[in-house]
């Protein structure tokens, strides 16, 4: 009998609660204090959902998450928010605390029970990371031609290539990822697939 095989946990398997969308909701007002819940539905369409409530000062403040796992273990627990000023003069970037690492991050993951830093779980991996290699070729090749999203990204309207004289990390990045295509050997790739047909 064949074994089952054994898939890793990977951080896109992880339910996320990022800065961004407490932002986008006013969670993060600050001299403000709000409550209210977050739901999520996994791909089965199973719905969970999680009690929130944010304490914010000027610069700094408090979340309070209250939910149960499993449907038996109560969990309720605080996370710390700090801010720093945004070094584009736009306002304040606000950063987890993790209650587990300390670390300062813009998202927490769900694991073991509560949300925290990802390398709360020395083991956890990325999509990528286990990809076999072949894949990995293939979407040096093709990935960008097949996520167009790098092109607009690079032709928005107020898209900045160089600021005060230097290649912003933004463009750095995109021209990386599109320039990975030109150096893969596309007869390998051709011949890998010809002998799997």
């Amino acid at each position: 009998m064949g074994r089952y095989a054994t898939y890793p946990t990977t951080v896109e398997d992880l339910r996320v609660l990022n800065l961004k969308f407490l932002s986008e909701n006013k969670y993060l007002k600050p001299n403000s204090i709000r409550s209210g819940v977050i739901t999520w539905s996994n791909k089965s369409g199973e719905k969970n959902s999680i009690s929130i409530r944010s304490n914010i000062e000027k610069n700094s403040g408090v979340i309070t998450l209250q939910y149960t796992v499993n449907n038996e273990r109560k969990i309720n627990y605080q996370i710390n928010l700090i801010s720093k000023v945004s070094n584009l003069g736009t306002g304040l970037v606000w950063f987890f605390v993790c209650p587990f690492t300390n670390s300062n991050c813009r998202k927490l993951h769900f694991i073991d029970g509560y949300f925290q830093h990802r390398t709360a779980n020395p083991h956890l991996m990325y999509e990528k990371q286990i990809e076999p290699k072949i894949w990995r070729k293939w979407n040096k090749a093709f990935g960008a031609e097949f996520n167009d999203h790098l092109y607009f990204e690079l032709h928005k309207k107020y898209f900045k290539r160089f600021y005060n004289g230097k290649i912003t990390k933004r463009y750095a990045r995109i021209r990386k990822k599109l320039n990975e295509r030109d150096e893969v050997n596309l007869k390998e790739l051709e011949n890998y697939f010809l002998k799997k047909s």
